[in-house]
């Protein structure tokens, strides 16, 4: 399984990004490799509108199965619903904390 996780730091141990498709870094966590990868996301950061949407279409196009945020706007939760894409909201504290208490439902 693949998790999302929205991010302030390009590391694992980075704390959360409250915003989904505004999070300055995305790091997806491989639940089966045990390994993660970061997405710079500056490029959604500076839309002036349809970050959310845009976020959603790049985790759709990366498979990530689970996404865990603080918060996810009305568009970008249609974006994700239409492709299958499970979320969470208002999750906190680290990306690593997030992934270990999420990865084992």
């Amino acid at each position: 399984m693949k998790i999302a996780v929205t991010s302030n730091g390009a590391s694992i141990d980075s704390t959360i990004d409250e915003r989904f498709g505004r999070a300055r870094y995305i790091i997806i966590y491989d639940t089966q490799s045990k390994s993660f990868e970061t997405i710079d996301n500056e490029t959604n950061v500076n839309l002036a509108q349809g970050a959310g949407i845009q976020t959603a279409g790049n985790m759709a196009e990366k498979k990530v199965e689970l996404i865990l945020t603080g918060r996810v706007g009305p568009k970008a939760a249609e974006a994700l619903n239409r492709a299958g894409i499970k979320y969470l909201e208002g999750v906190s504290g680290t990306c690593r904390s997030a992934v270990e208490k999420y990865s084992n439902r």
